[in-house]
C-alpha cells in the first residue's frame, strides 16, 4: 500500500488514501441519493453540482454545458446523463439549441 495513509473521519469510518482529499468513502456512500438526476452521477460530479447550489433540474437549466463543466469536479462523462435529465423533464442547458 505504497503511498496510502489511513485516515478515520469525524463518524469514525476508517479508509485508505492516498491523495490528500478528506472525503470518507462510507459517508458518502450513505449520502448518495438513489434517486433523481444527482444519483446519476459520481460524487465528485454530484458534490460540484450541490456545492454550486445546483439541486434541482430547474436550477440547472439557468446554466450552460460550459459553466457546468468549469465546476471542479465535472467532467464530460457527466453531461449525457444531465442532458437526459433535462429533456425528460421537458428542460435543457441554457446554451442548447431546441430540436
Amino acid at each position: 500500500m505504497s503511498g496510502r495513509k489511513l485516515r478515520t473521519c469525524a463518524q469514525g469510518h476508517q479508509y485508505y488514501k492516498t491523495s490528500d482529499c478528506p472525503v470518507c468513502p462510507h459517508c458518502e456512500e450513505a449520502r448518495k441519493p438513489t434517486e433523481g438526476f444527482l444519483a446519476a452521477l459520481s460524487a465528485p460530479a454530484r458534490r460540484a453540482l450541490q456545492t454550486a447550489g445546483i439541486t434541482t433540474l430547474e436550477t440547472l437549466s439557468t446554466f450552460s454545458e460550459k459553466d457546468i463543466l468549469k465546476l471542479h469536479g465535472m467532467g464530460p462523462r457527466s453531461i449525457p446523463p444531465l442532458k437526459d435529465a433535462l429533456a425528460a423533464s421537458g428542460l435543457r442547458f441554457r446554451d442548447e439549441v431546441p430540436e
